[in-house]
């Protein structure tokens, strides 16, 4: 005869899912960092990453224990083991998720060919794999440029300053602008002529030092608002030609971008150049106030649009008909 209660259990058996069996401990093993970045900076190692923020079973990384942050040379052939064994623990403090930095006296590995390696340890004290490994070798700090100068120049403004590296960068900052400096360009001479500088507006420049992955510190500002100091080339091939009642006056058109025009200056007999009517447009004119038998003598000035006059020409000299 079949029992009633363990038909019953049988019955809430039936109904039921099936548990399984329980899963193990979560290892909260960070996965990789993939981003490790290396640069010497003065004296120092600038050592950037980031932290992910998944486990390698793709879970929240919660807990992080330490960072181990590794600098040495590495054996030949290269053996990740052998390696991070003889490479110096450098002491960051344990951060969060996300970016994270750390700075490193690189005095010790002057002249040394280094591998930079983190992992991070979580809090059983079980690493994660090695980052992505960075060489980088160590030279001689590079020195700061210094004095540095902001001027015009006739192409824009012109930046120099005293330094002794293989290669320099030059960065500007506009003012106003929201965005940080930018990388204008490189020079191997300690000197920069920036030509997409615009007139009326203020810049700062920072010259910085560098060799291979070497940076040095980068120089003190130098601010400029550029100003259009520089006049026109004074007009060529004046030539005065009696006319009816006039002398004609014509030269070569001057090529300057910026050109507004010409002024006339006229002598009389053995005076003074004196400024003949207002600025004209074209390279030619004709001077109808003058008198029958004086002789007249001529010179033209160039002017650019922020007013600067140039030299002027050379005088020519006619008799009026």
């Amino acid at each position: 005869m079949r029992r009633p209660f363990l038909a019953a259990a049988a019955v809430v058996l039936a109904g039921c899912g099936y548990v399984g069996d329980p899963l193990p401990p979560a290892l909260n093993l960070a996965k990789p960092v993939k981003d490790l970045r290396v640069v010497e900076y003065g004296d120092r190692l600038l050592v950037e990453f980031t932290i992910p923020e998944l486990t390698t079973e793709e879970l929240p990384l919660t807990r992080i224990d330490s960072i181990d942050l590794r600098i040495g040379p590495g054996p030949n052939p290269f053996d990740i083991n052998a390696w991070a064994s003889g490479a110096k623990a450098i002491a960051i403090q344990p951060q969060s998720p996300g970016p994270a930095k750390a700075a490193v006296d690189a005095r010790d590995w002057v002249g040394k060919e280094v591998v930079v390696g983190v992992r991070i340890v979580n809090a059983k004290g079980r690493a994660s794999e090695w980052s992505n490994l960075i060489p980088i070798g160590v030279v001689p700090p590079l020195a700061k440029p210094s004095s540095v100068k902001a001027e015009p120049g006739r192409d824009g403004v012109k930046v120099t300053w005293t330094g002794w590296s293989p290669r320099y960068r030059v960065f500007r900052k506009t003012a106003g602008a929201e965005e940080g400096p930018v990388l204008l360009g490189q020079s191997t001479a300690p000197a920069f002529v920036d030509n997409t500088a615009e007139i009326g507006k203020r810049y700062e420049y920072i010259v910085q030092a560098f060799q291979n992955s070497a940076e040095s510190e980068v120089a003190d500002v130098a601010a400029i608002t550029l100003r259009d100091v520089f006049p026109p080339g004074a007009p060529v091939g004046l030539n005065a030609v009696p006319g009816i009642g006039s002398i004609e006056l014509v030269w070569e058109r001057n090529t300057e971008a910026d050109l507004r025009g010409y002024r006339i200056y006229r002598a009389v007999t053995g005076g003074g150049l004196e400024r003949l009517g207002d600025i004209i447009d074209a390279p030619a004119f004709s001077d109808r106030q003058v008198e029958a038998g004086k002789k007249y003598r001529y010179a033209i000035g160039a002017i650019d649009q922020a007013g600067n006059e140039s030299d002027r020409s050379a005088t020519v000299e006619a008799v009026a008909p």
